[in-house]
């Protein structure tokens, strides 16, 4: 039957709804458990013996949740329901509730994908199952599209992100990652809160787009009658807050990079950046195993120090590979550090010899960090942290102490992603302020990714700020590797797609 025949049908039933004395709408029902808290405790399989044994509780359970199958013989039913916590079967006797409503209510007016309340007690199966008996049920809430069949589910990738929603309801795996992803945050949070770190929120419209090397959405600001950007990143505002006194501040809040779309990369993505006053790159990459550790033994289990990825396994034992990033492109091109720093030809050479994409367009220090990311970071597979990037690409950190052509700045890299970037911060106003002037000189050549010149965060930095090291972390990325998903897709709830065609739509 044509959905929208079906859709029809539903309507009629929910309006046969009202005639019986349900609100297919309902306002509320009053539980006393979940689902998941019901199987936890009694929900193990046991054995013939064990169940001659077992005593369930005589009290009656309430819960509600959505019917995902039902299978309805002469004088009773048996129907699963699920809620954000799990799947329970139950059984409903037409004895037990009533003839009438058994054979006008349950039987013609009830579909797969109605909302209901139950309450009854537990029994189990001669098979084992755990079962609640059914003594009321109340519909509470009509579902007037049907869910896919049961055994295709919905496996259509673009119908699943466009319909979220759907996909949560028919994929209980689905709605296990998103568990694991707010679960991830509130780790860090707790972690951070740990060490003495307080929360902060920074602005997502800003005057001026810095902070990162990415290009800005651009809106107009109607009551201040200005354009203004999306952030790119809240880092110049954390550091102002290092400025004032507040020595260890951390945000997790939405960034805007106007962008190409893959896997790895939405323009939209969330990211955890903390600023530490006091310390420096090396404290954070200390810190950055810690919280690795932290997370593996509260998400995986204590003591679990191992992930499986995509068919790798990874090992976060202490501690992890650190490698120089101009060393390591040096092994990989053959070139010497002095070359890849300073002579052009010899570099443009290698980034036609490697295949970057047309090298001439770019410059110098950009075509160094697309041969880094050709030839070092797909082998970066185990977790590594890549060290001393050059200066020229890295307009907010600090000179490395003993060469002043590179810089304290670390990525982390796992299977081939880069899952965290830090800095020693430059605290300096007058160089910060010569780097600005550097990336105008890059935008004018047409680097649209340079960053704008923040004349605030320099005046900021003139009243002093602290030694201070900083870290932003991909919670996407960090969720990908944390439910092994290939795609950044799987891990936003509702990422960005291209607007939908009027022929996908069914109605």
């Amino acid at each position: 039957m044509a959905e929208k025949s079906i859709i029809e049908i539903r309507k009629e039933k929910a309006e046969k709804w009202k005639e019986e004395g349900f609100n297919p709408y309902a306002y509320r029902y009053e539980t006393n458990t979940t689902i998941g808290k019901l199987i936890k405790k009694f929900g193990k399989t046991k054995t013939e013996e064990e169940r001659e044994k077992e005593i369930l509780p005589e009290e009656e359970f309430s819960i509600a949740g959505r019917i995902v199958s039902m299978r309805i013989m002469g004088k009773a039913a048996f129907f699963h329901i699920q809620d954000s916590t799990g799947k329970i079967q139950c059984y409903i006797r037409r004895d037990d509730v009533g003839a009438e409503f058994y054979n006008r209510v349950f039987k013609k007016l009830i579909d797969i994908g109605d909302i209901v309340g139950v309450k009854g007690k537990l029994f189990r199966t001669r098979t084992g199952e755990l079962t609640i008996e059914v003594k009321e049920l109340i519909p509470l809430t009509k579902s007037l599209r049907p869910l896919p069949e049961k055994w295709h589910g919905l496996k259509d990738v673009e119908k699943r992100y466009r319909q979220r929603y759907l996909d949560l309801i028919v994929n209980p795996e689905v709605r296990e990652i998103f568990k694991t992803r707010s679960k991830l945050i509130q780790k860090i949070r707790d972690f951070l809160n740990s060490k003495g770190f307080i929360e902060v929120e920074t602005p997502i419209l800003q005057t001026v787009a810095s902070g990162a090397a990415a290009k800005p959405f651009i809106t107009h600001y109607n009551a201040l009658d200005i354009d203004v950007y999306l952030r790119i990143a809240p880092e110049l505002y954390l550091k102002r807050l290092i400025v004032g006194g507040l020595d260890r501040v951390y945000e997790i809040g939405r960034n805007f990079r106007n962008e190409g779309i893959s896997t790895r990369h939405n323009p939209e993505f969330t990211m955890l950046e903390w600023y530490m006053a006091y310390a420096d790159y090396y404290d954070l990459m200390e810190m950055t195993e810690e919280l690795f550790e932290y997370l593996l033994d509260e998400i995986k289990g204590k003591g679990v120090r191992e992930l499986e990825y995509q068919g790798q396994k990874l090992s976060f034992k202490r501690p992890w590979k650190r490698i120089s990033f101009i060393g390591e492109l040096s092994k990989r091109t053959g070139l010497t550090e002095e070359e890849l720093l300073h002579d052009e030809e010899k570099v443009l050479e290698a980034a036609r010899k490697f295949g970057v994409e047309k090298p001439e367009k770019l410059s110098h220090f950009k075509r160094v960090q697309e041969l880094f990311e050709i030839l070092v970071e797909p082998e970066l597979v185990q977790p590594t942290f890549v060290i001393d990037f050059p200066k020229a690409i890295s307009p907010l950190a600090k000179e490395k102490r003993d060469n002043p052509e590179l810089v304290e700045r670390f990525e982390l890299f796992i299977c081939g992603q880069e899952i965290a970037n830090a800095y020693s911060e430059l605290n300096n106003p007058e160089e910060q302020a010569k780097r600005f002037m550097q990336q105008l000189q890059e935008k004018a050549k047409g680097d649209d990714e340079a960053m704008a010149y923040d004349e605030d965060f320099v005046r900021a930095l003139e009243y002093g700020m602290p030694p201070t090291a900083g870290e932003g972390i991909g919670i996407d990325r960090l969720t990908m590797l944390f439910t092994d998903k290939d795609s950044i897709r799987e891990v936003l709830l509702f990422p960005q797609l291209k607007p939908e065609k009027k022929e996908e739509n069914n109605e």
